[in-house]
């Protein structure tokens, strides 16, 4: 059993609507074992705990209305970092200073929720602790809405970012469909390798609406031929053509369809900048049409106003069995969606060894996209329909949502006034 100490929980990686959800989990977890003293909050995950950034997390949320209101407000309440902790050989140093602080303040438990990146910090913590034989249990919570983490059956995040994706889809149809002249409207959408949010799109589908009329993942090889070919043969049948493409689609070559230059991020991803641009600036030579791109960038990561309910209550889930499980002596792992059945729709959450998880990704299976790779089949459909169902309530005041206060990480005074008080 767990030597009753304290616990410290740290966000990284892109924000989303249930990341908040998992930590208000992982609160209420703690609270309901009575296994810690206190737990604290990396600001900034890592990197901002390396600069003595924390909050005690035990004073801040006192009554379960609080944590309540935690579990609907969107990005992350304790900020986010694109750190990426180097290996122990190369810079001891930022070892030491962080388990000391775990020494100092009597951690017995590190819960990191992130995704594929955040993922690599956990495994690194964790390699390093069993090095060093340190008393220390280090969990990972997942959070990607690009849902590419392998070993688990999706991500937290990702029910409520292809709910938006799949409404937003829809109210641009109604949008596009009041002109009477023939356009072409393409509509761009995150997933760097991994194409899940963009197949979401396809739940926008109604009886009196097609679009997307086409979708193109980075898991098919794209053609920028085959694409002008497929837009014309569409446009034998409709009027009004909506296609949902992926940020990182691909050609035959491996070569992104919107990338130009060298730059990469801190992590070695090329920097991408809009395929849906690309794709109008092309279509607009071939065509002679209306032809207009939409990127959704950040608003499909954190629209709390249409989170889905399945995707917060399971996020609050699985920050509690990550409490559990650690209380168990599980470590070096990170807890995982099991899905048991598809109607009626059930999931278990069940822990994996983090070394089969880390800096791995999962990409759509090919089998759930179309021959022509320009859409995605009834398996893919029948695997989203679950993760988007259902809508939480969120109280609102003067007209605007009512969320957690988070001056803690704009205000650059924040943390002097904390030291003098």
């Amino acid at each position: 059993m767990l030597t009753r100490g304290n616990c410290i929980v740290g966000q990284s990686g892109g924000p989303t609507v249930a990341i908040n959800a998992s930590l208000s989990g992982v609160l209420q977890g703690i609270l309901e074992s009575e296994n810690y003293n206190s737990v604290y909050g990396m600001v900034n995950g890592i990197e901002g705990l390396l600069q003595g950034k924390y909050l005690n997390l035990s004073e801040t949320f006192t009554t379960q209305e609080s944590l309540d209101t935690l579990s609907i407000t969107p990005s992350m309440f304790l900020g986010s970092c694109r750190f990426k902790l180097p290996h122990y050989e190369v810079a001891p140093e930022v070892y030491e200073i962080l388990f000391k602080f775990f020494t100092t303040h009597n951690i017995t438990t590190v819960f990191y929720i992130g995704g594929n990146d955040s993922m690599d910090t956990v495994v690194k913590l964790s390699s390093y602790a069993k090095l060093k034989n340190f008393p220390i249990r280090i969990v990972g919570i997942p959070k990607t809405i690009d849902n590419d983490l392998p070993m688990t059956d999706h991500t937290p995040g990702f029910g409520s970012a292809a709910k938006f994706v799949a409404t937003t889809m829809l109210e641009i149809a109604h949008d596009t469909y009041i002109y009477n002249i023939p356009s072409v409207t393409i509509i761009e959408i995150m997933g760097r390798n991994a194409g899940w949010l963009t197949a979401s799109a396809a739940l926008a589908r109604t009886t009196y609406s097609c679009a997307p009329d086409l979708i193109y993942l980075p898991e098919a090889a794209f053609s920028l031929e085959q694409f002008v070919e497929d837009i014309k043969r569409v446009q034998k049948e409709r009027k009004n053509i909506i296609v949902a493409v992926s940020e990182g689609i691909k050609d035959a070559e491996g070569n992104y369809i919107s990338a130009t230059g060298t730059s990469v991020d801190a992590f070695g991803h090329k920097q991408l900048c809009g395929a849906g641009k690309t794709l109008e600036n092309y279509l607009k030579d071939q065509l002679g049409c209306k032809v207009r791109s939409v990127e959704l960038n950040v608003t499909q990561r954190c629209a709390a106003h249409v989170a889905s309910k399945t995707d917060i209550d399971e996020s609050v889930l699985i920050g509690k069995a990550a409490v559990q499980a650690a209380i168990d002596g599980l470590t070096a792992s990170m807890m995982c969606y099991n899905r048991i059945s598809d109607a009626p729709y059930q999931v278990e959450i069940v822990p994996h060894a983090i070394e089969d998880i880390a800096n791995k990704e999962r990409i759509i299976p090919r089998s759930w996209i179309n021959e022509a790779g320009n859409d995605v089949t009834e398996d893919m459909l029948t695997y989203l329909r679950p993760l988007i169902e259902g809508e939480t309530l969120v109280g609102y005041k003067n007209g605007l949502p009512i969320y957690c206060d988070i001056t803690h990480l704009h205000n650059k005074h924040f943390f002097e006034h904390l030291e003098e008080n």
